[in-house]
């Protein structure tokens, strides 16, 4: 049964790679300690996912969900404290760490993102994108996206599940769109978009939105990004 996350005003990616033969481990606290720990300090468990394939950095990429930055950052202040996450932490690292790289991502949800509906569906991988606007074009990205590109995907057997910008003051605040998409294969991702790149309206809305901006929306460099993840048996999401 699908829930809905209740209207958070703050998500955070976590991005963790654990050392050699470590991420098992680290699965089995998140399985077992971490996660009921975070809920218990109202943080919400949104999803947990790996690479698709291949995970040479043996990297687990999470994303919890707040009401707003100051209840971040007292929710996690209250977790550290806490003495269950003490004693999991010792006893997990008894051997070494299981963690020896943590990034964070602090997003925000656009205007125009729905509000996830977070379900345990099963068979579906999900897609991470991650666009940087040209110098100026955030706002025409999020239109294009807006009035054109969502509807499109689902035309196309796409799923949108949420949308973000970067939050204030984080690196690319003014440039960043970062969104999740379900598909049911990978195979399938790939004939939905190329579907989509050949439709005549989406032809028709990129060379439009892109006359007005006077180029591209999307650097030519890196300017669109996108990784397969598949949910952990733990993740709320899958």
């Amino acid at each position: 049964m699908a829930r809905s996350v209740a209207d958070p005003g703050l998500y955070e990616m976590r991005v963790y790679d654990a050392p050699e033969g470590k991420l098992d481990a680290l699965h089995a606290r998140f399985r077992e300690h971490t996660m009921k720990l975070f809920a218990k300090h109202g943080m919400t468990n949104v999803a947990y996912f790996v690479p698709a394939g291949d995970n040479p950095e043996r990297r687990l990429v999470y994303f919890l969900a707040y009401p707003d930055r100051a209840a971040r950052d007292a929710s996690w202040q209250a977790f550290l404290a806490d003495p269950d996450w003490k004693s999991a932490h010792a006893a997990s690292e008894r051997d070494g760490p299981l963690v020896k790289k943590i990034v964070t991502r602090f997003l925000v949800p656009t205007d125009y993102s729905p509000t996830p509906q977070v379900a345990a569906v099963g068979d579906r991988v999900f897609e991470l994108r991650t666009y940087t606007a040209t110098a100026g074009n955030l706002a025409a990205l999020d239109g294009r996206f807006r009035d054109h590109t969502m509807s499109l995907f689902t035309k196309h057997g796409m799923t949108n599940l949420v949308y973000w910008h970067a939050a204030a003051g984080s690196p690319d605040a003014d440039r960043m769109l970062i969104y999740l998409l379900a598909h049911p294969s990978r195979e399938a991702a790939r004939t939905s978009f190329d579907a989509f790149r050949q439709d005549p309206e989406w032809v028709s809305a990129r060379k439009a939105s892109e006359e007005r901006a006077g180029g591209s929306l999307t650097e030519a460099k890196d300017g669109v990004r996108s990784e397969f993840l598949v949910p952990t048996d733990y993740s709320p999401w899958k």
